[in-house]
């Protein structure tokens, strides 16, 4: 049975990161479709923290509020004891809605940032960041991405001179296949 013993961590995490900022040097993306962005994303690639640690697996699910945010659901589990995790959150704008900067927030009133810096042109994959350069995500529509894309995403990441050397790459592969059909 899922629970939500992320949501707290999540919440600490990003009071600690303090800000909605932009890392330095780095743009979101501009012509940003929040309706073509929704939905589904696979997490493939990202910097280690605490709140995600062990995690697999690891999904992210956007969908429209009554308010005019984002609900933002996060699942993964540790396969180590099967434990699976959830947090739901939520994301706004921070500016102009065709800008890929939002904020978002696990935890009461407080926000971190969520700023898309790369995006296929048809959505497929996404390189995110968030307030600094501690926290990179690369983010596919499917559990997998080809190699050349992979390399590219990186080499991007790299000369934005975030630690890539670091990044951890998720267990997307047929183990998951199991737990999703639980879920």
């Amino acid at each position: 049975m899922p629970h939500s013993s992320l949501l707290p961590t999540l919440g600490v995490a990003l009071l600690l990161a303090g800000c909605t900022g932009l890392p330095k040097g780095t743009e979101p993306v501009t012509d940003f479709e929040l309706d073509r962005y929704l939905g589904q994303w696979y997490e493939i690639a990202r910097l280690d923290h605490s709140f995600e640690r062990g995690m697999e697996c690891v999904t992210a699910d956007y969908s429209l509020r009554d308010d005019g945010g984002v609900r933002v659901l996060n699942r993964g589990v540790r396969l180590d004891d099967g434990e699976v995790e959830l947090a739901e959150g939520r994301a706004y704008f921070i500016g102009d809605e065709d800008v890929g900067r939002l904020k978002v927030s696990f935890f009461g009133p407080f926000y971190g940032g969520y700023n898309v810096l790369a995006l296929d042109d048809d959505y497929r994959w996404s390189l995110v960041a968030g307030p600094d350069r501690d926290y990179l995500w690369i983010l596919a529509r499917t559990p997998s991405l080809d190699e050349a894309t992979r390399q590219a995403l990186v080499a991007e990441a790299r000369g934005l001179d975030f630690p890539v050397e670091e990044l951890i790459w998720v267990e997307q592969g047929r183990v998951c296949d199991t737990w999703r059909k639980e879920a």
